[in-house]
């Protein structure tokens, strides 16, 4: 009961009903990458009169996060290659690292030397701000 609610009322958590009622009835499952997010595409091939292309879009694995998009499916998604990552005819360059989600705003994003956030004192500078002191 409860992930029909979650469903009903939530877009950020996977899909909601709307979108499964489209893509139950418009769409065909392309494919799946390694953070379990699934890829559609319009049945048959067709092409939307509107936009000129074939519609292509994501059902996220949970939250609705657009940074857990890898390169290969990003690529795919924004029509800059009909080649499916999923598929044969993708590979991955020797220079490419692991994709890696947007960590802003979480525990694990970066934090510089001397963040306010972060855990180490900035060392001090000839140019910090000196109090005024009266005499």
């Amino acid at each position: 009961m409860i992930d029909f609610l979650l469903k009903l009322f939530t877009w950020w958590n996977g899909h909601t009903i709307g979108t499964m009622v489209h893509t139950r009835r418009n769409g065909e499952l392309v494919g799946h990458d390694e953070f379990g997010n699934a890829y559609y595409r319009t049945k048959g091939g067709a092409i939307d009169p509107t936009l000129g292309v074939q519609r292509r879009w994501v059902i996220y694995a949970g939250y609705a996060e657009p940074t857990t998009i890898p390169p290969g499916w990003f690529g795919w998604m924004h029509h800059r290659t009909d080649v499916i990552p999923s598929r044969d005819g993708h590979r991955v360059r020797e220079w490419e690292l692991p994709h890696q989600p947007n960590l802003t705003g979480t525990p694990g994003a970066y934090r510089p030397k001397g963040s306010i956030l972060g855990a180490a004192r900035r060392a001090s500078a000839s140019a910090d701000y000196q109090a005024w002191q009266p005499k």
